[in-house]
């Protein structure tokens, strides 16, 4: 049934705006759409696999792949020390951070997409500042003694972000424009980013080595327990947002255009704000703030494969989880045995592409 709605075979035109957005529909076809995800889902499992044979101690492809095969045969292949490197170690860490470069990227979509904006990101409306804050207040209370403390506080503070830039903008008084949203944003980050420096200057030792990580962006500590909520969280996300992703073709083309075609704007815009906020509060409070992922990958996928949602989505989603994972691979072996925090890496691979950006867009 979504697919039949999604990728409709007759459409009714009465317009001439209509026949050329049809023109546009078109190019995309459900066939389309999974022979491309399905190219970016083994480009992600090929770099899974690589980051398995990666690391301070290496081990080779051929004893790697031997032993996935012992999981499905049941073998024992290899030493008791590998098997706890690989899927204890690695493999969580590679499969959370496909999880976390999946949400970014589908937020980042999502905000480009909502405020016609290609240079904006997930934390263009401040929820990283608002998870920041959280996190730090909760490493200096001595959360992280509990489980899922500081994650918990980490999201408490961006979901209250998000609810109060709602606010600001105008969202309770049932409008929101891209100027306001963006105007709010920037003052509630200015704001937050004044009480992060306040509490960075009281902090200890530990507690500012455990904050500049997280601040930094930090794979290491996932659990099962936190990998298991994020996937899930991302799944359903994922289903609602696909959904909308005609509404959101038609957003990209203008309002008017939008309301000809019998779409509920400020609604439908404040219900994909709220729900994209949400998984982007999800990935940042277990993660820590990752910058550029959300505005590097669904830049560079709508130059590939065009600005149509349907496909622009999936794969975003995908090649997402591919860039965080890779990024993170280097990350763990730029400085072996230390570590840097992912963020570093996105961060230098993410500044030459938003000058690349602005310069682009300024001509």
């Amino acid at each position: 049934m979504i697919s039949c709605w999604l990728f409709p075979r007759k459409l009714v035109i009465t317009t001439k705006r209509e026949r050329r957005i049809t023109r546009i529909y078109r190019r995309v076809t459900l066939s389309r759409v999974l022979q491309t995800s399905a190219l970016m889902l083994a480009i992600f499992l090929a770099i899974c696999f690589i980051s398995l044979t990666i690391g301070s101690v290496p081990i080779g492809i051929g004893r790697t792949f031997q032993s996935l095969l012992d999981v499905l045969t049941g073998g024992h292949s290899l030493s008791s020390q590998e098997n706890l490197i690989i899927f204890s170690v690695r493999l969580p860490r590679i499969i959370f951070a496909g999880i976390v470069g999946a949400s970014l990227s589908l937020g980042g979509v999502v905000f480009q997409a909502l405020l016609r904006n290609p240079l904006a990101d997930p934390y263009v409306l401040g929820i990283s500042g608002g998870s920041a804050l959280g996190a730090i207040i909760g490493i200096l209370i001595g959360a992280s003694s509990f489980y899922l403390g500081v994650p918990l506080l980490a999201f408490v503070g961006a979901l209250a972000t998000v609810f109060l830039v709602f606010i600001v903008s105008g969202g309770n008084r049932g409008a929101l424009h891209d100027n306001s949203l963006l105007l709010s944003g920037v003052v509630v980050n200015a704001f937050f980013s004044a009480a992060i420096l306040f509490f960075l200057s009281i902090a200890n030792s530990m507690e500012l080595h455990s904050i500049t990580f997280w601040l930094m962006g930090d794979l290491s500590r996932a659990s099962v327990q936190e990998i298991g909520v994020a996937a899930v969280c991302l799944l359903i996300v994922f289903v609602l947002l696909y959904r909308q992703a005609l509404q959101l073709n038609l957003i990209v083309q203008g309002e008017e255009t939008a309301l000809q075609m019998g779409i509920n704007v400020e609604r439908s815009r404040q219900w994909i704000l709220i729900v994209t906020s949400l998984i982007t509060a999800v990935a940042v409070s277990l993660s820590g703030i990752i910058g550029f992922v959300g505005i590097m990958v669904p830049h560079m996928m709508r130059l590939v494969f065009g600005s149509d949602h349907r496909l622009l989505m999936p794969v975003s989603v995908l090649f997402g989880a591919s860039f965080l994972a890779a990024a993170d691979t280097v990350a763990r072996v730029i400085v072996a045995p230390a570590e840097l925090p992912v963020g570093v890496i996105t961060a230098l691979c993410g500044a030459p592409y938003f000058i690349f950006l602005l310069k682009r867009k300024g001509n």
